[in-house]
This record gives structure tokens, sequence and C-alpha cells, in this order.
């Protein structure tokens, strides 16, 4: 999903009053899974718990889901983006072109999309055929390209936007506005940890 879905996590307001949870923690690899129905997440880890009662789930139990729901939503297939004959990574592209407001890179398209130099490589050149998008080279290093949306390009993404967000709000309708607040928020503080610390666990 982009970074325009759902609330962010600064867009979350702290909980006071009656938003504040009141449950206890939960003790780590013990969820009570029955609260939020049994997902295939929860059957994997009474598996793993019956073969080895000793190990500590919880991991599995936060990863699994994310990676699981990751899935769904790709299934998904994003439909006014299908519509629009758009692939999400395509329309990942457009839109960073978009909300950032002027030209950018390729490299630095990577690094907005979470993308690899070839696959945006193999994009631009799919949206440039398409007329979306149109590249410049560096009046002073010949090696740097720098992109941009075409008139075209800002209107697609400009029409598309609302329905796709209509669209995402309905895959999130099981969850009201305060759980989605609350979830954004656990998200944001778990991207916040991984991309400062996910290099070093690597090492």
């Amino acid at each position: 999903m982009t970074a325009t879905h759902g609330p962010s996590a600064g867009d979350a307001a702290p909980a006071t009053g009656s938003d504040r949870r009141t449950d206890p923690p939960a003790t780590t690899g013990a969820t009570d899974t029955s609260a939020a129905g049994r997902d295939t997440v929860a059957e994997v880890v009474r598996q793993w718990r019956a073969v080895h009662p000793g190990l500590d789930t919880g991991p599995m139990e936060v990863i699994g889901r994310i990676n699981r729901c990751s899935a769904l939503f790709q299934q998904a297939e994003d439909a006014p983006l299908r519509r629009a004959g758009l692939t999400r990574p395509e329309f990942d592209l457009l839109g960073a072109l978009r909300r950032t407001g002027h030209e950018l890179t390729p490299s630095e398209l990577a690094r907005e999309t979470f993308s690899s130099g070839a696959a945006v490589t193999k994009r631009l050149k799919q949206l440039t055929e398409r007329g979306l998008v149109e590249r410049r080279g560096d009046t002073r290093d010949r090696r740097v390209a720098h992109v941009r949306l075409t008139d075209a390009g800002r209107e697609l993404v400009d029409g598309i936007l609302p329905a796709q967000l209509s669209y995402e709000t309905a895959v999130l309708s099981g969850l009201d506005h305060a759980e989605l607040g609350d979830l954004a928020s656990l998200l944001g503080g778990l991207l916040s940890q991984l991309e400062g610390r996910l290099g070093a666990l690597r090492a």
C-alpha cells in the first residue's frame, strides 16, 4: 500500500479517556487468538506449539500475520489500478513523482518506492512508452536522467487516487476509525525500528 493509505502514524491521536485500551498486556507467545477469530496464522501457531511447546511463537504471530495480510492485499489486485491498466509498482512510481512535486532521478525513485534499480528502469520504460512520464538528461552529467510526470500522467494519478483510496477504505472496513489509528501507529513504530535496525540484524 502506498504512503497515502489509511491514517498515518502521525495522524493517529493519542489514546485518551474512552479511547485508551484497558486490556491487560498480552503475554509474549501466548496471544489469545479467539478475540480476533481463528485466522490461518493462529492455526499455524497452534501446530508449532504442539510440536515445540517450549518455543516463543510471539514473533511468528506478528510477522506471519503481516505477511499474510500483504499477500491478500496483493491478491485483491487493486481494482481501480487494474482498470486503468496500471500495476501497483507502476502507480507507486507515478505517485512518488506526483506527491514530491518535482523531478526525480531513477535512483531516487528506487529509494522512494523501495524497489531495485533494474525494476525501476523497466517500469519507467513502460510508463514512458505510454506517455505518462518523460526523461531528460542532466546538463552536467550525461549518465544522470531526470524523470517527471507528463500532463497525462498527472491527470491519471489525480483521477485514480480518490477511487483507489475508496477501494482501500472498503478493504479495511472491518476496522473502525480508532482501530485503524492504533494499527497505523503500531505499524509506523515497527517500520521506523526496522528501517533503523534491519541492516544490522542481517550482518
